[in-house]
């Protein structure tokens, strides 16, 4: 087994699902448990699962894409993905004050 790879991806993921929706629905489920063993386990045979799927789907496109296209792929779907993000920030301008220099009319 390559350790290094499975230090790579479990930090990887690990500080990727920190702070996410996941994480957060996982705390508000619990919190209106009195079952938080039964949370944890839903909760992380979901996150296996999903990671399952996502090793295998990406072991199939591997084995049809090459590396450097997959790269390629992924970097213009996540620049696609912050452009949508950020889009809306970009065309506000910032609020000019009135001239009488107070907010109140």
């Amino acid at each position: 087994m390559d350790f290094a790879l499975l230090i790579s991806t479990f930090t990887t993921v690990f500080l990727a699902e920190l702070g996410d929706k996941t994480q957060l629905a996982t705390v508000a489920i619990s919190g209106t448990s009195n079952h938080p063993l039964a949370v944890f386990l839903g909760s992380a045979s979901a996150l296996v699962l999903a990671s399952f799927l996502g090793a295998l789907a990406g072991g199939s496109v591997a084995a049809m894409i090459p590396t450097n296209m997959l790269q390629l792929i992924a970097s213009v779907g996540f620049l696609v993905i912050g452009s949508r993000l950020l889009w809306p920030l970009l065309g506000k301008k910032p609020s000019e004050p009135n001239e009488s220099g107070s907010s109140n009319s």
